[in-house]
């Protein structure tokens, strides 16, 4: 093996290799999130003495005028009593935080047992591994349907699968970080983010044509493009740009519990894996009949019978994260019982705290982070910044699909500091809806080009609250992966997606095609007086 100096431990060059140098001289990431909380308390400060605000879209006040959103300052009494006292639920409501422990506890004892190394070797004995990153891509994108259960799940499992083929490992973590979150809105079937959103289309939509209903399909032919468009993008980006820049891995890494590095992909498992493997899959159909029982079964304890078409799956897709730490501790618990990696309860126990030592340096940086994004909303800057934004989109007169194509700039760029898919649009699709019904675009195409700006720029920006996670699952495997790495790596993704999913907008638009079943681009306001209308 070879040591690497600190000269040489950078795994880029050229301009991605300057932004990673760059990005690495930078404090430790927890450290760089109190810097930023010191910034937006200063601007805080400055932006309510300067009297900055914006005219909240939806929300009215007392008189039935638009509420004014103002500028608040982060060193207010109120402000600062609501940090002090509120500090550990600031914490503790972080939103991944919960989502990454539960499904943490269950993968550590699929991991700690030999599960992931066994049947990775398995899978990949004779799989080509040329072909790994399309299906590790589109895994992550069909993913989506499972939400932030596919960050905790598959993004460190694409890790494994790769070093278990022989190939860099943080290649696959960016190749199904991007399918993930990048290829956020892709998919090849509607899921509970398309309710998600055209709710709140429809909402807005309303406000022009009150018998306007959302159809939850209303962009299935569309992402299901994207998904096509999308996936040689993350192929060529990871197999040509990203993986033959890194550096290959050597004595001086970290693999904490990367268990499959040690496995030679080419071995074959010996009779009690194999017994393992079989125990493990039988685990698997039972957990996997246990949820089709709850879905179906009496009572349908996973279906909301009482709430619209569009939203009665939302307690299943909900569930999936119990589902998968359910998954993960049995599979794991039976495989280790037949291999002879778990001889008893007690050994699960410390597979599953062990499994916790790993987050030991995430739970750090989410306490940073938590409160950096919890302080930037309390000040209103992001959504000052929003509205405003859609306002200027709202007075140009521009061609349709130049107007789309600044819709789809503007969300990739307010997408850098508010996270949330569901958040930003219920800011925008009041203006943003309406403004281009009038202009004759439909519903469904707003929504779309939303969709398509808002999942390239996921994958850049520290704001997404699973960015400092992906960060640790790099470091696992590479310990001086920082920060500048993980941006210099995601970049050339999110750059090609951004463009892949420009220019898709466009031709869909000039070439007229539907966004789905029912739902054309084109949009023709009902005439007073019409059934439609009433």
């Amino acid at each position: 093996m070879t040591n690497h100096t600190a000269a040489d431990a950078h795994s880029m060059t050229g301009f991605l290799g300057w932004i990673e140098k760059t990005g690495n001289r930078l404090p430790d990431p927890v450290f760089i999130f109190f810097w930023c909380i010191a910034a937006v308390v200063l601007i805080s400060v400055v932006a309510q003495a300067a009297g900055v605000f914006a005219l909240h879209p939806t929300l009215m006040d007392a008189s039935g005028n638009p509420q004014v959103v103002a500028a608040e300052s982060l060193l207010s009494a109120e402000n600062l009593q609501r940090l002090l006292v509120d500090m550990p639920a600031t914490f503790a409501h972080f939103h991944p935080l919960g989502y990454v422990v539960v499904v943490m506890l269950g993968a550590g004892v699929a991991e700690r047992s030999g599960l992931f190394a066994a049947a990775m070797s398995r899978a990949v004995n004779r799989a080509p591994s040329a072909l790994l990153t399309p299906a590790v891509a589109l895994t992550g994108m069909v993913g989506n349907l499972a939400a932030d259960a596919a960050y905790v799940v598959l993004i460190p499992l694409a890790g494994v699968i790769f070093a278990a083929a022989g190939r860099h490992p943080i290649a696959g973590i960016a190749a199904a970080f991007a399918g993930v979150s990048g290829g956020f809105s892709a998919n090849l079937l509607p899921g509970q983010l398309d309710a998600l959103l055209f709710g709140i289309t429809e909402a807005g939509a309303e406000t022009i044509q009150p018998s306007w209903d959302a159809n939850i399909a209303g962009n299935a032919y569309f992402i299901i493009g994207m998904t096509f468009v999308f996936l040689p993008v993350i192929w060529w980006v990871t197999d040509r740009v990203i993986e033959p820049k890194l550096r290959p891995l050597d004595d001086s890494d970290t693999l904490a519990g990367a268990a499959a590095a040690t496995r030679d992909p080419s071995g074959e498992l010996d009779a009690n894996e194999l017994r393992g493997l079989r125990h493990a899959g039988f685990a698997c159909l039972v957990v996997v009949a246990l949820w089709v029982f709850l879905t179906i079964g009496p009572g349908t304890p996973l279906i909301n019978e009482a709430a619209a078409p569009e939203a009665r799956f939302n307690p299943l897709y909900r569930s999936l994260v119990a589902g998968f730490f359910v998954l993960f501790l049995a599979s794991g618990w039976a495989y280790g019982r037949a291999a002879g990696s778990v001889q008893s309860h007690r050994d699960v126990v410390k597979m599953m705290s062990e499994a916790m030592g790993d987050l030991a340096y995430y739970f750090v940086l989410a306490y940073a982070a938590a409160h950096f994004v919890a302080m930037f909303n309390w000040s209103n800057l992001g959504l000052i910044f929003a509205i405003k934004g859609a306002a200027v989109l709202e007075g140009s007169a521009l061609p349709d699909a130049v107007l789309l194509s600044l819709i789809i700039l503007f969300g990739a760029t307010i997408n850098l500091f508010i996270g949330s898919a569901s958040a930003k649009w219920a800011l925008l699709a009041p203006v943003l809806v309406p403004m281009l019904m009038l202009l004759g675009i439909s519903p469904e195409m707003g929504t779309a080009a939303y969709r398509v700006g808002d999942g390239a720029t996921n994958i850049i920006t520290p704001l997404m609250p699973y960015f400092p996670l992906i960060l640790v699952f790099c470091q696992r495997w590479q310990k001086d992966f920082g920060l500048g790495s993980l941006a210099a790596t995601m970049l050339p993704y999110s750059m090609l997606l951004l463009l892949s999913g420009l220019v898709m907008t466009v031709v869909w638009v000039l070439v007229d095609l539907p966004l789905g079943p029912s739902a054309p681009i084109g949009f023709e306001l009902a005439v007073p007086g019409t059934p439609l209308a009433e």
